[in-house]
């Protein structure tokens, strides 16, 4: 089936837009950039005011809000440990959340919808760098197939509206992501907050080594959340296609010397140790990002200045209530 002929102008400032996940990482992020770009009518609804797992619910809210168009930022989200020990939650509360927002986007009328999903997309041993067309061309990583197989879902769905009904849907794969109001749970965090969590904590209580999972070889892209939302901004106003694009520096790092770079940013001067009896995960995710580039759009923020600021915004919010932890 070809696709419909989309014809969706950029929405203009005073466009009506719906960030779904506001309160989160990148949702936040995706706020702070729409408003620096000039977008005043947000709309914003926290955990408590919308489930958006509840179809009626969600049903409901666009009934009533009809926004020009949805960021979707909200998502169940977690590190390697957390997918292995909540499988269902990861596959279940995705699937939930992507159907609800898209379908009833599509329904009341909005013009464009963005949907953000994850490197975790990609086969586990896909050539590297990635590009957008690995999407389903191997297994997954065991360790998270759960939330990328509702990734996928998510993705697919865009196209499948985009091609059935014309409806304007795009879908961006960043890269890692990290930033102010990041997790920094030791449970089910993500490998750099928890870095910097393990190292403050150690540096604090004077404790004399530091164990990171794994071997350290594993090697990781990392995006500054902030350059994230630009891009996300960037693409709502000048991308409408089908393909996915994937979001990222093009760069990486292994594990180790991100374990050092956020030990010496932190400033902790003791013994660093590998457990090499746990799971390293995908050997593995470098973007490419040509196709980003070719759109006019680049990363600005450097890991070191990246992992600077987030040290300090951490550091600060120690001391802050939960309801500034985003104001930086």
């Amino acid at each position: 089936m070809a696709p419909k002929t989309v014809d969706s102008p950029p929405p203009g400032k005073d466009a009506s837009i719906y960030v779904a996940g506001h309160g989160g990482l990148v949702g936040s992020a995706v706020v702070r950039s729409l408003q620096k770009h000039g977008y005043h009518n947000i709309v914003t609804r926290t955990r408590q005011q919308l489930d958006l797992a509840d179809c009626q619910a969600v049903k409901a809210f666009f009934a009533e809000n009809k926004p020009d168009c949805v960021i979707d930022a909200a998502a169940k989200v977690g590190g390697i440990h957390a997918n292995n020990a909540y499988p269902a939650e990861f596959i279940r509360d995705n699937l939930f959340i992507q159907n609800n927002l898209i379908d009833n986007a599509w329904r009341s009328g909005c013009r464009k919808f963005v949907f953000l999903g994850s490197t975790c997309i990609y086969p586990k041993m896909a050539p590297q760098p990635l590009k957008e067309e690995y999407l389903l061309t191997g297994p997954l990583e065991p360790t998270n197939e759960w939330y990328a197989v509702a990734k996928i879902a998510g993705i697919k769905m865009c196209q499948a509206y985009r091609r059935q009904y014309g409806f304007d849907a795009i879908s961006l794969m960043p890269t890692n992501l990290y930033g102010p109001g990041d997790n920094f749970d030791l449970e089910n965090s993500h490998v750099l907050p928890a870095l910097i969590r393990k190292f403050h904590d150690a540096k604090v209580s004077g404790k004399q080594e530091v164990v990171i999972w794994g071997t350290g070889n594993p090697r990781r892209e990392f995006l500054y959340v902030d350059d994230m939302a630009d891009a996300t901004v960037f693409l709502m106003e000048n991308y409408s296609e089908e393909q996915i694009v994937n979001v990222g520096v093009g760069d990486d790092i292994t594990i180790k010397e991100l374990a050092e770079t956020v030990k010496e940013i932190v400033g902790y001067e003791h013994k660093l140790v590998f457990d090499t009896s746990k799971p390293d995960g995908t050997p593995r995710k470098l973007l490419d990002v040509s196709k980003l580039s070719s759109l006019g759009w680049q990363a600005a923020v450097s890991l070191q200045k990246g992992v600077e600021m987030t040290y300090r915004w951490y550091v600060r919010s120690l001391s802050e209530p939960a309801s500034m932890r985003n104001h930086y």
